[in-house]
């Protein structure tokens, strides 16, 4: 895999941000697609890139992974490109936003999601509670909590 380089997000990149999204949401079967294609890429160009500190990764031009963390410290979206996935980039945008907001983060994540489970926990993320599935997905969830210092067993 090429390098690449970490870097405030842009408007230019909100198009191919919400592109990483919609493939997730394509590619996983269990997940609703609750939101067409351009919904997705309204609500990012009018909310996240106006309300949330978005970071891209950025290899050879091309956005291939992006995270979005809001002003009360929540990890709204951490999404890596298929193609670039296992190569670091989730861990380096994770690293990034935790060096922004030192006295801790949380993040929402579907307990389907077994991969973005293992990775949080191992990224030092203890779970605090579970839902049935108040979300508009209408799928249960868990809500992560990272405060540095401090490991607790998921």
């Amino acid at each position: 895999m090429s390098s690449y380089a970490l870097r405030p997000a842009t408007i230019e990149d909100m198009t191919a941000c919400a592109a990483i999204l919609n493939d997730w949401i394509d590619e996983t079967p269990w997940m609703p697609r609750v939101h067409d294609h351009r919904d997705v890429e309204r609500h990012y160009r009018e909310t996240v890139f106006v309300e949330h500190a978005v970071t891209v990764a950025d290899m050879s031009g091309a956005v291939v992974a992006f995270s979005a963390v809001s002003e009360d410290a929540y990890v709204t979206a951490l999404y890596v490109e298929a193609t670039a996935r296992g190569h670091g980039l989730g861990r380096a945008l994770l690293d990034k936003a935790k060096a922004a907001r030192p006295s801790g983060l949380k993040l929402w994540t579907f307990q389907a999601n077994r991969a973005a489970r293992h990775f949080y926990e191992r990224e030092e993320f203890s779970e605090l509670r579970r839902t049935g599935g108040d979300n508009e997905e209408c799928l249960p969830d868990i809500l992560y909590a990272w405060v540095p210092g401090e490991r607790h067993a998921a």
